[in-house]
């Protein structure tokens, strides 16, 4: 399986962080091959743009922004939804990557 990708985005890049660092240790705990990373809502589309991203979850506080990244997203075939409220405020890492990882696999 090849190295996937999964891009977080939240208003300010920071407090997806602390998740971040929670999914890549579950990540390395279960043997998969994963890069995670976050950027702030206004670094997005650069990072759509340059970057081989297999998948994109956007912070709950950013919900608002679905409508903007859909098109974009669309048009390049990469999946994408905004975290699971609840899994985001318990920074609950496992369920962040299941939820990424099950975008990918449809």
């Amino acid at each position: 399986m090849k190295k996937k990708t999964i891009m977080l985005v939240c208003s300010a890049g920071m407090s997806t962080s602390l998740l971040v660092t929670k999914m890549k240790k579950v990540a390395e705990e279960k043997g998969l091959e994963i890069d995670i990373f976050a950027v702030s809502a206004p670094e997005a589309d650069a990072n759509i743009e340059h970057q081989n991203i297999d998948v994109m979850l956007l912070g709950p506080q950013i919900h608002f922004m679905k409508d903007h990244f859909e098109p974009i997203l669309t048009k390049k075939g990469i999946p994408f939804d905004v975290i699971n409220m609840q899994y985001y405020g318990m920074m609950n890492g496992e369920k962040v990557l299941e939820q990424a990882l099950s975008l990918i696999k449809g």
